[in-house]
């Protein structure tokens, strides 16, 4: 069964910073373009930032050269550290593989910031 659990979020000032983490309990984890998307209160889910098996990296423009995407692939791990956070980044974040079909959405983390 795949499991997607993410941790990390709270509530922090802007400006400051926090490091999301995300287990995947999923097989052949290392073989995903993983990615971190973030569901803000009456938005639709959006693409954050995304990973490719060989390390490269994409960002959203809203989160270039303040967010970073990395991997642990013998952990089955994902990570986003967040920098320089606006209140704007206030979300619901999640983590999943980008390609169809998605793994089942986890429950995220809450990322509150506050001006």
């Amino acid at each position: 069964q795949v499991e997607l659990v993410e941790s990390g979020g709270g509530l922090v000032h802007a400006g400051g910073s926090l490091r999301l983490s995300c287990a995947a309990s999923v097989a052949n984890f290392w073989i995903n373009t993983m990615g971190w998307y973030r569901q803000a209160p009456g938005k639709q889910r959006e693409l954050v930032a995304s990973i490719t098996v060989t390390e490269s990296t994409n960002y959203a423009d809203f989160v270039k050269g303040r967010f970073t995407i990395s991997r642990d692939n013998p952990k089955n791990t994902l990570y986003l550290q967040m920098n320089s956070l606006k209140p704007e980044d206030t979300a619901v974040y999640y983590c999943n593989r980008l390609s169809a079909p998605t793994y089942t959405w986890g429950q995220g983390t809450q990322v509150t910031v506050s001006s």
